[in-house]
Formats: structure tokens, C-alpha cells, sequence
């Protein structure tokens, strides 16, 4: 038996050990993210509607039907109470119930290729607001920012203003890794040829740690990047710092770049080849590579034909079918009169011979 003062010592002890836990889902600093830390309190403070109870009767009911409490009552024929059953099955269909809703409603809510229709709570969104466009790539082993509408991109470094909505772009360059900023929204994959796209705000000034979320290799652990919710002022400040670099971005300096690194450092570009997204999603960055959007057009131009021609040999087909039954139909209808008329003709003599 763990004496008294040993078990209150370890119980002080996990938390001041909890206390220094950053619970940043729980507490974040966008609004999108809010909504699902407010999401996850109310599962689970109604599964604990029944959670809590279960535990507590079979607690309790251990301890009043234990061996040696003879004054229990025993009861060995009782099979039945209709009181019993309405709660043992009402209260968790109820349950159910009300998560359902709450994870239909939330799962279109939240849904991340949703446009934004408030910045948090309290505020909708101004109807002079631009959105912030962000292109995101993941690499071997780091992450790639491009602004479209800035004209400037990042290596493990991203940035927005405070209360100006971003949408995200979000493609990976090798294999499957995933998106996640956990101040800012839940993760979202980012799969190669693929695109996945996420909404969101961040309301608070700071800065806030990002990470794939999707083992994608040895140099997983340190695909890390930085966070920096900003001002309106600081946000244009830190938009031409960056153009005051001498490094650009085209498809020969991405394709050094997309080459499998670890713990590569920030890295700020000028200007960026406007089509270079565009590319490494259809994965044609190389030259003489044909784009996958334009070899599906060029597939399907081609199964179009395929299918028209299929369709002209089908109605030639029919229009055979059909004039070959109308002929057949005309020859059966000459003979059957041919076939009337000699036995009429034939009717008079078979009476004269009678």
C-alpha cells in the first residue's frame, strides 16, 4: 500500500509538471482554431455525462456487493426494471444524438475549403477585407511559402497580418506530409500532384509554431517552421524586407532546393517565377516535363473523340439494322400477297373439281 503523503506528493508534483505544459489547441489565437478547441469541450463534456456515472456506480457497486457485506440485498431472480432500461439506453441515445448534431453542423462549419464568413465571434469580416493568398509546399525536409500577390516567397518562415483572412494553397513536392499550425487551424494534408486547400485568420500578434503533423522521412522531426502573426505595419515591413533580398526564385533554383535538406535556415526571395506553383502541383517543373493538367486535357480530347467515333459507328450500325429490318419487312409483306393471289386463283378449280 503507497502511503498518504507519497500519493498527495505525486499528485503535486504532475501538476507543476502539467502547468508548464503549452496547451496551445486548447488556448489558440484564431478564430478557426477556436472553434474546434470550443468543439472538442463539448464532446467531451457530454461523453463524460456518461462516462463520469459509469465509473462511479461500478465503483460503488464493487464496493456494496463485496463478499462480506452481508447486509446487501440479494436478489438472484431479479431479471427485469423498465426504469433500468430507460436510462441505460435513453441517456446515451441522447448523447449520440447531440453529437451528431454538433458534428454535422461543425464538420460544414469548419469546413476548410469554406470560405471565412467572420474574423471571430464578435466581428464579420469588413467587406473592403482582400484575402491574403498563400501557396504552401512541402519539401524534403522543409517547408516553402509563396505569396502570389506579394511576389515574394519564404523558406520556413510564414507570416500574415492580424484580422486579414489567408487562404491557403497547399501541395507537397515528393511525398504525403501535413499542414498544421496549431494557433492558427487543424492540419491539412498536403499530397504531391494534389492540391488541399485551408481558410483561416489569426487574431492575436505572436509568434506561433508550425510543424507537418505526417511522418514523411528521417529529417521529419525538424520540418519545423515559424509562425508570425503581425500588424497591418509590421506585416508590410517584414513584405519588403523580403524584397530587398538578391535571391529570386525560379524553376532552377527550386529544383536545387527541392533536393532532400535538414534544418535548412530561413530564407527570404525577391520575386518569384509567377508560374512556379502552377508547375510543381502538375509536376512539370523540369524541362521537357508535360504538365499533368494539360496530359489530362489531352486524355480526355481523346477519349471524346474515341467515344463520338464509337458513337457514329453505333447509330451507322442502328441505321444498318433498321433498313435491313425494313427490307425484310417489305420482301415478307410481297410474298405473303404473292402467296394471297394463288389461292385465289387456285380457289375455282378445287370447287369445280368437287
Amino acid at each position: 500500500m503507497i502511503p498518504l503523503f507519497a500519493r498527495r506528493g505525486f499528485a503535486v508534483f504532475s501538476a507543476i509538471l502539467l502547468a508548464g505544459c503549452n496547451t496551445v489547441v486548447m488556448n489558440p489565437s484564431g478564430d478557426i482554431a477556436a472553434q474546434q478547441s470550443h468543439l472538442i469541450w463539448v464532446s467531451t463534456l457530454l461523453m463524460l455525462l456518461i462516462i463520469v456515472p459509469v465509473i462511479f456506480l461500478t465503483i460503488l457497486f464493487a464496493w456494496r456487493y463485496r463478499q462480506n457485506n452481508t447486509s446487501a440485498k440479494y436478489e438472484p431472480d431479479w431479471d427485469h426494471s423498465t426504469q433500468l432500461e430507460l436510462v441505460i439506453w435513453g441517456a446515451p441515445l441522447l448523447i449520440i444524438i447531440a453529437l451528431g448534431m454538433i458534428t454535422w453542423i461543425s464538420t460544414h462549419t469548419l469546413d476548410p475549403y469554406r470560405n471565412l464568413s467572420r474574423l471571430d465571434e464578435n466581428r464579420p469580416i469588413p467587406a473592403d477585407t482582400k484575402v491574403l493568398h498563400v501557396e504552401v509546399v512541402a519539401l524534403d525536409w522543409k517547408w516553402l511559402f509563396i505569396y502570389p500577390d506579394l511576389g515574394i516567397a519564404t523558406v520556413n518562415e510564414l507570416a500574415a497580418p492580424v484580422d486579414v483572412p489567408v487562404r491557403f494553397k497547399i501541395t507537397a513536392s515528393n511525398v504525403m506530409n501535413s499542414f498544421f499550425i496549431p494557433a492558427l487551424a487543424g492540419q491539412i494534408y498536403a499530397m504531391p500532384g494534389m492540391q488541399t486547400t485551408l481558410n483561416a485568420v489569426i487574431n492575436k500578434p505572436g509568434e506561433f509554431d508550425g510543424f507537418s503533423a505526417n511522418y514523411s522521412g528521417a529529417g521529419f522531426s525538424d520540418m519545423r517552421f515559424k509562425f508570425h502573426g503581425m500588424t497591418a505595419q509590421d506585416f508590410e515591413q517584414w513584405v519588403q524586407a523580403a524584397k530587398t533580398k538578391t535571391q529570386t526564385l525560379d524553376r532552377a533554383t527550386y529544383l536545387k532546393l527541392e533536393k532532400p535538406s535538414e534544418r535548412e535556415p530561413v530564407r527570404h526571395y525577391a520575386s518569384v517565377d509567377a508560374d512556379l506553383y502552377h508547375a510543381i502541383l502538375n509536376r512539370c517543373v523540369s524541362a521537357g516535363e508535360v504538365c499533368m493538367d494539360k496530359m489530362m486535357m489531352s486524355d480526355a480530347k481523346a477519349n471524346a473523340r474515341a467515344y463520338a467515333a464509337s458513337d457514329a459507328k453505333m447509330d451507322f450500325s442502328n441505321l444498318f439494322t433498321q433498313r435491313l429490318e425494313q427490307d425484310n419487312a417489305a420482301r415478307n409483306a410481297r410474298l405473303l400477297a404473292s402467296l394471297e393471289a394463288d389461292l385465289c386463283k387456285a380457289t375455282p378449280l378445287i370447287i369445280g373439281n368437287k
